[in-house]
C-alpha cells in the first residue's frame, strides 16, 4: 500500500512540479518495510541478515542480528547518473541520502562490487574502511565453456558483439559508429546487436540484429552461449553502469571487452587484461582505433583472449565471490 501511494505521489509531483520522487528511497516506503521485517524477525534467531540492494528494507529495521548490506552503487553515486535517480525533488534527494545513510550505519559490513561504489560509501556516507569490502560479481550464465572447449585463434572475419536491452542507455549508436568506421577502412568486421531492436532501420548486410533472449529459459541459455562463443570482441559504450555483468560473461568465453570508462566498470574490467576502458565521451573513433590495433596485432589479440579467460577463472565468477564472502563471515 505504501509503495502504491509512493507511485501516486511521484506521478502527482511530475504533473505539478515536473520533478520526480524516488519512492523506493522514501521514508514513507522504508518505514513500511522496516515495520514489516521487524515483525517478521521477532523471536527469530539468525547469524546474519544478508541484504542485497536493500537499503530501503533495512534503513528502519529494528533487530540485533548483524546485517551485511550488499550493493553495487549508493544513492549518492547514482544520483543524476542513473536515469531513475535524475530530476528528483530536493526532499526526495534528502530522503534518499537519509535511507542510504541509515542502511550503511546499521550494517556490520557493506560489500560492494567496485572501488567506485566503495569510494561513495566512504566519502558520501562516512563509513570506515574496515566496514567496506570489495568483491567483484560473477557471470549469470548457466552454460559456460570449460578451458578445453575454447580455441583462441586469429579471426579471418572479426565479429563484434553489442549487448543491451536499451539501445540508447548502452550506447548502441556509438557501437554502430565504430563498426561503420572500421568497414569504411576496409577491415573485415561484422556487428551483432543482441538484446534490443535499434530505433532506426539498419540496412547493412554486415549488421545482424537479435532481439531479446530470455536468460531464464534453457533454450535462451543455449542460444546465448552459442552467440558468445562465435564472437571475438564485446563493445559496450554504456552511458551508465554500476556493474555490467556482461563483462564477466564475455570474459568466461575469453572475449575481450571494450567498455566506456564509467561507474563501476573498473570493478570488473582491467585494462589490457580482459579488454580496454574507452573514454566515456568517445563517440566511436576510440573504439574503432582500439579494434584496429588488435586486428593489426593478431598475436597480441590471442594473448589478450587468454588473459581475459584467466581473469574470469580467478576473479569474475560466483565461486570466487562465495569463497571470499565466506572468509568475511568468519
Amino acid at each position: 500500500m505504501r509503495t502504491f501511494f509512493g507511485k501516486m505521489l511521484n506521478q502527482l509531483s511530475l504533473k505539478l512540479f515536473k520533478k520526480r520522487i524516488s519512492y523506493r528511497h522514501s521514508s514513507l516506503v522504508a518505514k513500511g518495510h522496516g515495520n514489516y521485517f521487524s515483525q517478521k524477525l521477532k523471536q527469530k534467531h539468525y547469524d546474519y541478515i544478508i541484504a542485497p540492494a536493500a537499503s530501503g528494507e533495512i534503513a528502519y529495521l529494528q533487530t540485533d542480528i548483524p546485517i551485511i548490506y550488499i550493493t553495487d552503487g549508493t544513492f549518492a553515486s547514482c544520483l543524476n547518473y542513473h536515469e531513475s535517480l535524475s530530476n528528483l525533488t530536493e526532499k526526495s534527494i534528502d530522503e534518499g541520502n537519509l535511507i542510504e545513510q541509515r542502511a550503511i550505519d546499521k550494517s556490520k559490513l557493506v560489500i560492494v562490487s567496485s572501488q567506485w561504489a566503495a569510494e561513495s560509501v566512504k566519502k558520501d556516507y562516512k563509513a570506515s574502511s574496515q566496514k567496506i569490502k570489495i568483491l567483484p560479481y560473477g557471470a549469470n550464465f548457466e552454460i559456460l565453456p570449460s578451458e578445453n572447449e575454447l580455441r583462441f585463434e586469429e579471426p579471418k572475419e572479426w565479429k563484434l558483439l553489442f549487448v543491451g536491452v536499451y539501445w540508447e542507455n548502452k550506447g548502441g549508436d556509438i557501437a554502430l559508429k565504430a563498426h561503420n568506421l572500421l568497414r569504411e577502412k576496409g577491415f573485415p568486421v561484422r556487428l551483432t546487436i543482441l538484446g534490443c531492436v535499434p530505433p532506426m532501420d539498419i540496412k547493412d548486410e554486415y549488421v545482424r540484429v537479435i532481439p531479446f533472449i530470455d536468460k531464464n529459459d534453457s533454450d535462451g541459455q543455449k542460444k546465448l552461449s552459442e552467440i558468445y562463443r562465435e564472437h571475438h570482441l564485446l563493445i559496450l559504450p554504456t552511458r551508465f553502469d554500476c556493474t555490467p555483468i556482461v563483462i564477466n560473461e564475455a570474459s568466461a568465453f575469453g572475449m575481450p571487452c571494450l567498455i566506456a570508462d564509467t561507474g563501476g566498470v573498473r570493478g570488473h574490467l582491467e585494462n589490457n587484461v580482459n579488454g580496454f576502458l574507452i573514454d566515456y565521451n568517445d563517440k566511436g573513433v576510440g573504439y574503432a582505433m582500439r579494434i584496429e590495433e588488435l586486428i593489426k596485432s593478431p598475436a597480441a589479440y590471442v594473448e589478450l583472449r587468454k588473459t581475459t579467460r584467466h581473469k574470469y577463472v580467478t576473479e569474475l565468477n560466483w565461486e570466487h565471490w562465495t569463497k571470499e564472502f565466506q572468509k568475511l563471515l568468519k
